[in-house]
């Protein structure tokens, strides 16, 4: 019978020690099995459209949050237009709002929690439902998740719009309840993790007007929460506006970075296409 491990039944050195290597050991694997090594950061100041037409354009306030259905080959440029402000993105398949966006096993297939261009975010079905086709930073969260009315709490004055609740009614206009909500991607949040395993802001890595492009790999219903993250270190509750530019569909290349740069997307991609047989 499987028992759990008790208090005084703590692993050894040792063990954790032989754990820390099989973990690398699969991890250097991985890596060296990667087709393709990722490209730098995109470049500042944020281009214009290339050759893709504009859709539709959402401008979302400070505090606020927003939802839209996108289509397979589209994209989303998020962009800090307006000055510095942190965006936290849920995502679900349009067709069966059951497979939704699963940041875990994103950070697992990839063995990286550094998201950035040339990256893809998986589905819970191990299908890719995003490729990030663009970014200035790389300075985005997928470890803490977003404000609550808790971390709200170190602002002074009358009770703030956090994340948590603005995503409960973003899924409730959706049809869906607060089980339904992913764990979340935050862009624009430069956490990391310093030696000792605790969490700190790098203010360093944000570049000032700083965009990421998301490239849709299936029909998809998005979610943004434009709110303060629980590490920003501003003693002001004061989130600027952000923009999102919905383009057409535009083909991907035959040699697309994020298709091929790692053994994992290619996979990822070969369930896509099995999906849609």
């Amino acid at each position: 019978m499987h028992q759990t491990r008790s208090l005084h039944q703590r692993r050894s050195p040792e063990e954790i020690a032989a754990n820390r290597a099989r973990y690398e050991d699969h991890q250097r694997k991985g890596l060296e099995f990667a087709p393709k090594s990722l490209s730098g950061f995109s470049p500042l100041p944020e281009p214009a459209p290339d050759g893709a037409p504009v859709l539709h354009r959402e401008i979302i306030p400070g505090g606020w949050y927003w939802s839209t259905k996108v289509r397979s080959g589209e994209t989303l440029r998020i962009s800090l237009t307006h000055g510095f402000s942190s965006v936290a993105l849920v995502a679900w398949n349009a067709a069966d709002t059951s497979e939704r966006m699963n940041l875990p096993d994103t950070v697992k297939m990839q063995w990286t929690t550094a998201l950035s261009r040339g990256r893809v975010i998986f589905s819970d079905m191990g299908r890719v439902m995003f490729a990030i086709t663009e970014d200035s930073s790389g300075a985005h969260d997928c470890l803490l998740g977003g404000s609550t009315e808790a971390t709200n709490a170190r602002y002074e004055g009358v009770r703030l719009r956090d994340t948590r609740d603005n995503l409960v009614k973003l899924a409730m206009k959706a049809g869906l309840d607060r089980r339904d909500i992913p764990a979340l991607l935050t862009l624009f949040a430069p956490v990391r993790v310093d030696a000792d395993g605790r969490f700190f802001w790098n203010a360093a890595l944000l570049n000032g007007a700083d965009y990421v492009a998301l490239r849709a790999e299936m029909d998809m219903i998005v979610g943004f929460s434009n709110c303060p993250h629980p590490l920003d270190p501003n003693p002001v509750y004061a989130p600027n506006p952000v923009t999102v530019t919905r383009l057409a569909a535009h083909p991907a290349a035959a040699d697309d970075l994020c298709r091929t740069a790692t053994a994992e997307a290619v996979r990822g991609f070969e369930n896509n296409t099995l999906a849609n047989l």
